[in-house]
């Protein structure tokens, strides 16, 4: 019996450190894959603004929309923007990783498996930290990426985001206190100077729904599993039932 607990210990901590949260990053947030308007929103925004560089050579517009519940008329009329993409086709994209490697210094990777590999914490974080660098090629840095060379192209949505100075009395690494008042001078504040088309809580959800869509990308049975579950457990406990019940009945006489 302990041999069977400790087998079944061991077999949940894979499954507790894929929910562990992404160590160093500053939002987390908890997919919800059940909300299909937040989904279909997810969705919305990525091909709008991602994926003109990103791929998801994974997914197909055909399983998301199933998925998602949306209308193939609608796939096709607002989220299919080339001709050379079907219905049934793989979500990929025109720009050729070559033409990405001159562009921006490395080919934009397809995300299509992004939320596994980096953490939905990571990035949502990364999405939301943005700020502007005139250090830099694009113009701007990011908060988890240092020295990124994606553009913001959530700007329009977002605003211009800047780091801003603050006083504080935790100890800021490579800076002295002031004489007089004993403060550090922190500028690690991320803070909207110029505000885009969304108010910051609006944007906060649009990221929320493009990394909710991310997540479900990286891993779209788990839609289907998890409709299935109630399913299998509903059966387990009939079967259970039905188990007892012939257990008792055939050792009723021996007992």
């Amino acid at each position: 019996m302990k041999k069977q607990l400790f087998a079944l210990l061991f077999a949940m901590l894979p499954v507790a450190a894929m929910g562990a949260p992404a160590a160093g990053v500053p939002f987390s947030m908890e997919p919800d894959l059940q909300d299909k308007a937040s989904l279909q929103n997810g969705m919305k925004l990525y091909v709008n603004y991602c994926m003109g560089c990103h791929s998801l050579e994974h997914q197909r517009f055909s399983r998301a929309a199933e998925d998602l519940e949306i209308p193939q008329e609608l796939v096709e009329e607002n989220l299919i923007f080339s001709s050379d993409l079907a219905f049934n086709d793989q979500m990929h994209i025109a720009m050729g990783s070559d033409d990405g490697a001159n562009w921006f210094g490395a080919a934009p990777p397809d995300l299509s498996l992004v939320s596994r590999l980096r953490g939905n914490d990571w990035v949502y974080s990364y999405l939301l930290t943005f700020y502007k660098d005139p250090d830099t090629v694009t113009g701007v840095n990011n908060a988890v990426f240092d020295l990124v060379a994606m553009p913001n192209v959530l700007e329009p949505l977002q605003g211009v985001q800047e780091k801003v100075c603050a006083e504080t009395d935790r100890p800021v690494e490579g800076t002295e206190p002031d004489t007089l008042s004993g403060k550090y001078q922190s500028c690690e504040t991320l803070q909207v100077t110029q505000p885009g088309q969304m108010e910051p809580e609006e944007f906060e959800e649009a990221v929320y729904d493009l990394t909710n869509f991310l997540a479900y990308v990286g891993e779209p049975s788990k839609l289907q599993a998890q409709a299935l579950a109630p399913k299998v457990l509903i059966f387990i406990f009939i079967f259970g039932v039905i188990a007892y019940l012939l257990k008792r009945e055939y050792w009723r006489d021996i007992h």
